[in-house]
């Protein structure tokens, strides 16, 4: 990197479109891009992208300081069951623990119930005598000659393109699994081994063990994509860093993101979230629903107090979309929020059995995309029920580059529901948006009453190259009054990557009540955490001395199954601060459940440290075009649009770039920009505040 390399690109891959927003603070240059993602090998978006956003800024590949990248590779790996032959290495006796799984059933009464396919076939899991009590004595010495004697079986016997380690109670003693992990590495130097004390340090031999294989289901893949990413990069005279979003919203670098691809399950939608918090706290808008739809899903988080809501445990690859229980349970930290399929690309359809329209969650995507599109698409989707509805403009779709055609979609529309419904092709347009309102509506309300949270006491941050277009029939469905829409919505999550920190969470369990933990071990639990999380941060870019760490103990009352997050007082701890912790404990407990039983003992059982470090902030007035602008704006054309309720109506349509801070429009209004549309209906104000936000206030 040279004295001139300050820019920055965060490029999100998503489903359809690859986002990218471009940040030079020196040059004071803000750049936007949006084009199909190509899913065949979407390293060529992201190198299309950067070209072109690259020759917009009039800069060059040397110029840039990082690339920051988040992509959907890893969840769609498990979803579609792509990844690598994965080996298991098990404790004796416990081959079958990963199939076994917690023994309950997702639903009671299906007699044919359908369960997520295991990554690791049972003749793929061999046993190794071996055997660590829970607090740490080695009961059963590790079989050295089993380990190697197994790693050949599964590497030349069966294939196996990666291999995880699973012994009992590693988290708490991990020598046996370390020294397992050697002896494969030493045998095959290039089969990538995920040792489940290394990926998920937890105790639940389940969880640790599926995150474990899950990691190497993907390692193989993920290290591939990301030196493709990397050398196509360097190819082009990029001299700058390559860094990774992960699920928890932080930034990390390429050895880790290589080293724990499980970790990126998220990667992509975090970065959503993190753009949401970025706006809530330049608005000062302290209690938010994110709310980001792009082309192929919709995704919703709780913002509170400038931070996304976060957890520590994930279901991937569901067999029920929004069935607890019914998929791959994983120990990683993500940004929790709730993912439905409601994007662009859904495709509306009329059931066989019920003769109902459906809509979602099966999507166009990128390829044929919808009947708009030109590129082969037959059945209609949400964006072509937009498109008939007049929320959008055939000649102004991603800025006039890509020109849409209301012929095809009236005809699929006709022939695909109004023949099979008796309606109108108006009617069965106005029907999709709204099942698909109602749709991502009642699944935010679930989400929302499940954290005891009203939404009519929360502000709706729209983005997304779909969002602005049905958040105000959204929030009016859930009664939200205040909707936020920021500058460059249709790119956003992109714009997450940029002012996301170089951040990571570790974890580590030590299980013991309150009165009886040994505080001495817990300190240095947190030393060792601290001491990595501060390598890797710096790694990524962050100064040691301006990293801040959080730590978190997981704790409930003795015999109950589950725990809660406590936040802890410091680093370093004492008997001196257990009431303090006992006090924190209850505060927490009766804001989740209403109520606390103060004579029952209080276990701990995970000892968690977050590590962060300062975010960059990012002026949006340099996407605007330089120059006056009218103090109150003039539309620049109308455009009937078709609302529910109101019918068609007259609407003015105003250029998202000549809006300047105080200006004032009422609706219904269409504010256009290059990569989305924002959509007003009647009875509402619009004002553009200081950060060029459109805040819109609801009737």
């Amino acid at each position: 990197m040279t004295t001139t390399s300050t820019a920055r690109v965060g490029v999100d891959v998503g489903g359809t479109f690859t986002d990218l927003v471009l940040h030079d603070p020196v040059r004071n240059i803000v750049r936007t891009g949006k084009l199909l993602t190509t899913p065949d090998d979407p390293s060529e978006a992201i190198l299309n992208g950067i070209a072109r956003i690259l020759r917009e800024a009039d800069l060059k590949p040397e110029d840039l300081h990082s690339v920051i990248h988040g992509t959907t590779l890893v969840t769609n790996t498990i979803i579609e069951r792509t990844g690598a032959t994965v080996g298991l290495l098990c404790t004796d006796g416990f081959r079958d623990s990963i199939e076994i799984g917690r023994e309950t059933r997702y639903d009671l009464y299906d007699l044919f119930l359908e369960t997520p396919a295991i990554l690791v076939p049972r003749a793929l899991r061999l046993e190794i005598p071996e055997r660590i009590a829970n607090d740490g004595r080695v009961l059963k010495p590790l079989d050295e000659a089993a380990v190697a004697t197994a790693a050949k079986q599964l590497v030349e016997g069966e294939g196996a393109e990666a291999i995880a380690v699973g012994f009992l109670h590693s988290y708490h003693a991990p020598q046996h699994e370390k020294r397992a992990g050697e002896i494969i590495r030493s045998l095959y130097p290039k089969v990538p081994v995920s040792l489940s004390a290394e990926v998920a340090p937890e105790i639940r031999e389940f969880e640790r063990t599926s995150t474990a294989c899950a990691n190497a289901y993907v390692q193989p893949l993920m290290a591939r994509y990301l030196d493709r990413v990397q050398s196509s990069l360097e190819a082009t005279g990029f001299r700058g860093n390559l860094y990774i979003m992960l699920s928890g919203g932080g930034i990390t670098t390429v050895r880790e993101a290589k080293d724990f691809p499980i970790r990126l399950i998220e990667s992509g939608p975090a970065a959503g979230a993190m753009a949401a918090a970025f706006i809530s706290r330049l608005a000062g808008l302290e209690h938010v629903v994110s709310y980001d739809m792009g082309g192929t899903t919709a995704k919703m988080c709780l913002v509170d107090h400038f931070e996304p809501n976060h957890k520590f445990d994930f279901e991937a690859g569901r067999v029920r979309r929004f069935q607890k229980g019914s998929g791959l349970p994983l120990k990683v930290s993500v940004v929790d929020m709730i993912e439905i399929g409601a994007g662009g690309g859904s495709l509306a359809r009329i059931d066989p059995g019920s003769g109902l329209m459906k809509v979602g969650p099966r999507s166009a995507g990128a390829k044929p995309g919808p009947v708009c599109y030109g590129r082969g698409g037959v059945e209609p989707a949400v964006t072509d029920a937009d498109l008939v509805l007049g929320r959008l403009d055939p000649a102004y779709f991603l800025g006039g580059e890509m020109a849409l055609n209301l012929d095809p979609v009236r005809k699929a529309f006709e022939t695909r529901i109004s023949a099979e419904t008796g309606i109108g092709v108006d009617e069965a347009a106005l029907g999709v948006q709204r099942i698909v309102d109602e749709t991502m509506a009642s699944a935010t309300r679930m989400h929302l009453a499940e954290k005891g949270k009203d939404p009519r006491r929360y502000t709706m941050i729209a983005f997304g190259g779909a969002g602005p277009v049905h958040a105000w029939n959204l929030a009016r469905l859930l009664k939200i009054k205040t909707l936020v829409v920021p500058l460059g919505a249709g790119v956003a999550s992109a714009l997450g990557f940029l002012v996301a920190p170089p951040a990571t969470d570790m974890v580590r369990s030590y299980v013991a009540r309150l009165e009886r933990i040994d505080w001495a071990r817990v300190n240095g639990l947190f030393a060792e955490m601290k001491a990595i999380g501060t390598q890797l941060l710096t790694e990524a870019g962050a100064k040691a001395d301006a990293i801040t760490f959080r730590p978190v103990a997981e704790m409930r009352h003795v015999g109950q199954g589950f725990e809660i997050p406590v936040a802890l007082p410091s680093l370093e701890l004492s008997d001196a601060d257990v009431p303090a912790i006992r006090s924190t404990f209850f505060e927490t407990y009766r804001d989740r459940f209403e109520r606390v039983v103060e004579e029952s003992p209080i276990e701990a059982l995970s000892w968690r440290l977050s590590c962060s470090a300062p975010g960059w902030t990012i002026d949006l007035a340099g996407a605007v075009p330089k120059g006056d602008a009218p103090a109150q704006p003039t539309p620049r054309t109308t455009r009937r649009v078709l609302f529910e309720g109101a019918g068609w109506l007259e609407c003015p349509v105003y250029d998202r770039y000549a809006l300047r801070s105080g200006a004032t429009l009422s609706g219904p209004a269409l504010i256009e920009e290059r990569e989305s549309t924002c959509v007003v209906g009647p009875d509402s104000t619009i004002a553009v505040d200081n950060f060029l936000n459109l805040v819109i206030e609801l009737p």
